[in-house]
Parts: structure tokens; C-alpha cells; sequence
């Protein structure tokens, strides 16, 4: 039972006490162990196997009756206290609390009134709108519901890059400490760094055959759908398949071309090499005439062979890079090596997790010569948005901080909510005395193209904004992006020397892969911030460098590659 499946339960609880209309400080105790074990280093698991119910006491935010429960979460994979929840509930209101924008009173009225127990059920009432002449509903809640729906559809299928990425991780570390392993990656959409991932596909080179048992019997399995000597199929307990390949070390390369490539891309490899005499499948790349083998081995080799550049996994989706590697004109894109520090991170002064100093501990352990600190503004209420004196109260303490530390550096910063009318949450003599100045939207979404276009457009007339954050606005599967036009908000952005950030969190990934190539091919400056809420969040930066890549993006368009001296100095120009 991990932290990840434990934090799911809880907040499952806290939406059903809601329903119930129980006390509020029980329900709010849920949510903040949730938001807690979010950002908790160590598996609960781990401390119940060492210490038992003692050692689960001891972790901060958790009394001895939460403590019982997880205990028996992790003993039993059930809770008897939710099963009673579920059961005291009209059947379909657990499943309806999964529709965006369906909150939890609507959940169980629409669930108890309309008397539907499914999805299905439920879309079809509201298409036969049979909510619309109900007391505080109307056609426009039937349509909010119904586009709910479909979002809700797409995330069913697919999972998000950052739940699929580290399941695949942990398959893989396992693997390796068990087996000698020559090669092993993962291919598909997850090694392409997609937002969404159907499923976890692994490649493995190695001449021990048990590795199959191994991977048919990792603990995250709840079953096995095939098993064979060179490919096994599994279930895991996070609602994904994972299949694992053995391939033999000549073919490693082929095959991972092969099983990496999206289907546009590999048709047009093959055309490739059909009119160069060749054959190319998962095993190798072979003369068609003699049906001699001449490349397979690496990846490399296939595309040498083919004429083209090496294209690197996330550029192969079948657009313009084939004929960008004939050319070899695919440039050298930013690696996560190249980041030298993270431009969007949140402390426990707002909504974060962690505080100034656990976060900064956090990113020298990434190798970072900087972070900034960018609590929001005093708006967002919802987020304990700080007031200009608390602003003050933060700026000290960073400043204390820097004063005993050497070779890096917090920068004071925040992310200041852009206004309905464009405005930043704060005056200028409160603006001016930051190094940085995020604007970023969180209210008024429903604002027409015209009209949010002209709100980000007036924002960049703050001389000082820096960076604008997670411009779409969008929450993968649960918030459409709002629309604006992205093509005068990039021209402005260049004008006024505005950052574009990239945000890393999985759930946003926003600027998305095909704006980031626009935003590079105009010359505007880009970034790429966490957002992070806790410590551990940094490293979600991989997922921010995976959609950069996949935006055709260098180490050059992006902003916090630069050294701290560098920024520093960049900071002071920008502000000038």
C-alpha cells in the first residue's frame, strides 16, 4: 500500500463525509493529511512494517484513529470505515464525484433525484434533459455537466505522464536489482514524454528468462493477463496494463525504434526504407533482396543507415521531423541537466507543504544554484494568498537565509494573480521591490477569446512582470484551456521581453508541446517551473523538460538554464 494509494482513500473520505454534511474540522482534518503525505518523503508502509500503529503516531498530522485506519489499509488493502461510508450513499455517487466540475451536493442530488447509478445512466437523463426544469439547475448545468462528462471519458482511458512515469520507474528499478539486465527502457507514449499514456510498455535485454516470473509477480500487480518466455502482459493496481518485451541485444535498438515511435512516424520510416532496398521491422533493419541484417543493435544505427539524423524520442510524432533529420537540422534540445534552478516553487506561507528552507535544502539536492519563492498573491484567498505584510515577513526570512548561504540563492519572488481587468494583485511599490514577478490567471475562465487575450496583453504592460505562469489555464482531464490568442500574446511577450513559462506540474504541463514550438519559432523566451507545493515536487521539472523537448525547445530559449550569475544579472536588466 503506497503513500499514493493511501492520499486516494483519504480524500475519498473527506468527499463523502462532505456529502454527509459532517463536521467540518473532521473533514478538514482528511484533506490536510492528504496535502501532507502529498509532499512526505517516506512511505507509511514502510514505517507500519518497522514500527507498526507506534510509528504511524509519530508522523506529523496523524492521531492514533487515522493511524488505526491507514494501519488497516495497509494490512487488509480495505478500510471497513469507507465500505460503511459508500454504502449509506445512493449507489452512482462515488463515480459521479469523478466528473469535473460535479461537486459533491450536485453529485447526490442528481444521483438520489434523477435515481441513475452509472455514467452512462447520467448522460443519457441529461441529454433527455431531465435536469434543466429542476429547482437551481438549468440547461447551461446540463451542459457544464455533460462536457464534464467527456473530460471525464478521456481521463479513463489515459492516465497522466506523471502517474504513469513513476510506475514505470519503480517496474524498472526492481527489475534491475533482480536480474542481470543489459538493457531496459521503457518505449511507447511515456518514453515520447506524451501528457497522457495509454498504457506502460518495457523493453529488456538480458539472458536471465525468470525475469518474466519477476515482472508477472512485482507487488503492484492485482493480475496477470498473459505471461510468456519473451512477453508478459500485467494488470497493476493504479488502473494500468504494463507488458514487458525480452528482446535479444542485436534487435535492442530496432525494437525500441519500433515500439517508441508513434504509428505516423514509423509508416514514414518504412516508406524510407522500402525506397532504399530495405526492410525494417522490430527485429532489424535488412537488406531486402539477401534479407542480410545491418543495423539493429541501436537506435542510432537504424536512422544512420536510413540517411537521416538520430531523432530523439519526444520529436517523433510524425510531423516535420523526418524531413528536419534528412536536412539534419534537428537541433540539440534542452536537457534536464542543463536547468539550473526552478523559477516557480510555493512554501507553506500559502498553499504550500514545506517551508523556505526545506524547499531550498530540496533544490541544492537537484544540483541547483537557485530557487524562487512564489507564494501567491493576497486574491486567491482559497490558497492563503499573502498580504503585502506577510509578503514583508517572507522577504526577511529569505533574506536571513541567503545571508548564511554560499553558492546559491532564494530569490524573493511571488505569483501575482492577473486580475479580470488585466491588473496585477499588487501595487507597484509592492511589485518592485521583487527579483521576479509571475502573473498568472486563476479566476474568470469563462472570458471570450477577445476578452483574455486583451487581460494577458495588459498584463505585459506591467513593467514589472517577468514570467507569464501556466497560460491555458488548463488541468489535464479536468479543466479545459480557456481560449486566447496565442500568436499576439507571443508577439507582446517578445516585445516586452515577457518569460512564457512551461509548468512542469503533470497535471498542467502548460505551455502544451505544439505552443512551445510556436513560442520558439517567434523568438520568445521561455522557462520551465515546477510549481511545485512541496519539496518532492521538484522533480516534476523531467516532465516540464519532456514537453520543452517535445517543442522543439534548446537550452537557449529556456530562461533557467542560465548560471546564477547570469540570471542575476538578467533579473537586473529586466527590471531596469
Amino acid at each position: 500500500m503506497t503513500n499514493r494509494k493511501i492520499i486516494e482513500v483519504l480524500y475519498q473520505i473527506s468527499e463523502l463525509l462532505e456529502l454527509k454534511n459532517e463536521n467540518k474540522f473532521k473533514i478538514r482534518a482528511y484533506v490536510k493529511l492528504s496535502q501532507f503525505l502529498s509532499g512526505y518523503e517516506h512511505e507509511l508502509g514502510d514505517i507500519y512494517k518497522k514500527d507498526g500503529i507506534k510509528g504511524l503516531v509519530e508522523v506529523p498530522n496523524l492521531g492514533e484513529g487515522i493511524a488505526g485506519k491507514i494501519a488497516e489499509l495497509i494490512d487488509t488493502g480495505r478500510l471497513k470505515y469507507l465500505d460503511e461510508l459508500k454504502s449509506s450513499l445512493p449507489p452512482g455517487v462515488e463515480k459521479f464525484l469523478e466528473i469535473p466540475g460535479m461537486g459533491p451536493k450536485t453529485a447526490f442530488f442528481v444521483a438520489d433525484t434523477l435515481k441513475v447509478k452509472t455514467v452512462e445512466e447520467l448522460e443519457e437523463a441529461l441529454k433527455e434533459h431531465k435536469l434543466k426544469d429542476l429547482k437551481g439547475f438549468g440547461e447551461k448545468t446540463e451542459e457544464k455537466i455533460l462536457k464534464g462528462i467527456e473530460i471525464h471519458k478521456r481521463g479513463e482511458k489515459r492516465k497522466l505522464l506523471g502517474y504513469a512515469y513513476p510506475i514505470a520507474e519503480a517496474m524498472i528499478k526492481e527489475l534491475k536489482a533482480r536480474h542481470k539486465i543489459e538493457k531496459i527502457e521503457a518505449a511507447g507514449s511515456l518514453r515520447r514524454m506524451k501528457e497522457t499514456v495509454g498504457d506502460i510498455d518495457i523493453l529488456v535485454s538480458s539472458d536471465d528468462k525468470s525475469v518474466m516470473d519477476t515482472f508477472c509477480s512485482l507487488k503492484d500487480v492485482s493480475a496477470v493477463i498473459a505471461k510468456g518466455e519473451t512477453k508478459s502482459s500485467i494488470y497493476t493496481v493504479y488502473g494500468m496494463q504494463a507488458d514487458l518485451r525480452l528482446v535479444d541485444t542485436k534487435s535492442y535498438g530496432a525494437a525500441l525504434q519500433y515500439f517508441t515511435g508513434c504509428k505516423e512516424h514509423n509508416v514514414f520510416i518504412r516508406e524510407i526504407s522500402v525506397k532504399a532496398g530495405l526492410k525494417l521491422n522490430e527485429y532489424g533493419l535488412y537488406k531486402a533482396k539477401t534479407g542480410k541484417l545491418i543495423a539493429g543493435e541501436t537506435e542510432a544505427d537504424i536512422y544512420r543507415e536510413l540517411g537521416l539524423q538520430y531523432i530523439p524520442p519526444e520529436l517523433r510524432e510524425g510531423s516535420d521531423e523526418i524531413k528536419m533529420a534528412a536536412e539534419n537540422k534537428i537541433p540539440v534540445l534542452v536537457e534536464l541537466k542543463d536547468i539550473k534552478g526552478d523559477l516557480h516553487c510555493h512554501s507553506n506561507y500559502s498553499d504550500g507543504y514545506s517551508s523556505i528552507d526545506i524547499m531550498a535544502m530540496a533544490a541544492v539536492k537537484c544540483g541547483y544554484e537557485y530557487i524562487s519563492i512564489t507564494d501567491h498573491s493576497q486574491s486567491l484567498k482559497v490558497a492563503r494568498g499573502l498580504t503585502p505584510e506577510a509578503l514583508l515577513k517572507q522577504e526577511k526570512e529569505i533574506d536571513a537565509l541567503n545571508e548564511i548561504s554560499t553558492g546559491f540563492k532564494i530569490f524573493k519572488s511571488s505569483e501575482v494573480d492577473i486580475l479580470e481587468d488585466g491588473s496585477l494583485d499588487y501595487p507597484e511599490s509592492v511589485l518592485q521591490k521583487m527579483d521576479m514577478v509571475i502573473g498568472s490567471v486563476h479566476s474568470h475562465f469563462n472570458m471570450t477569446r477577445e476578452e483574455m487575450t486583451k487581460r494577458l496583453l495588459r498584463a505585459m504592460d506591467n513593467k514589472y512582470l517577468t514570467i507569464i505562469g501556466h497560460i491555458s489555464g488548463r488541468i489535464i482531464n479536468h479543466r479545459d484551456p480557456y481560449e486566447l490568442d496565442y500568436e499576439e500574446v507571443f508577439k507582446k511577450a517578445v516585445k516586452t521581453g515577457t518569460v512564457i513559462e512551461i509548468n512542469a506540474n503533470p497535471e498542467r504541463l502548460d505551455l502544451i508541446d505544439i505552443r512551445v514550438k510556436e513560442a520558439v519559432r517567434m523568438g520568445v523566451k521561455l522557462c520551465i517551473g515546477t510549481d511545485s507545493h512541496a519539496a518532492e515536487d521538484l522533480g516534476h521539472m523531467r516532465y516540464g523538460i519532456g514537453n520543452a523537448r517535445r517543442g522543439w525547445a534548446t537550452r537557449a530559449d529556456i530562461l533557467n538554464t542560465m548560471t546564477l550569475k547570469q540570471m542575476t544579472k538578467w533579473m537586473e536588466n529586466k527590471k531596469k
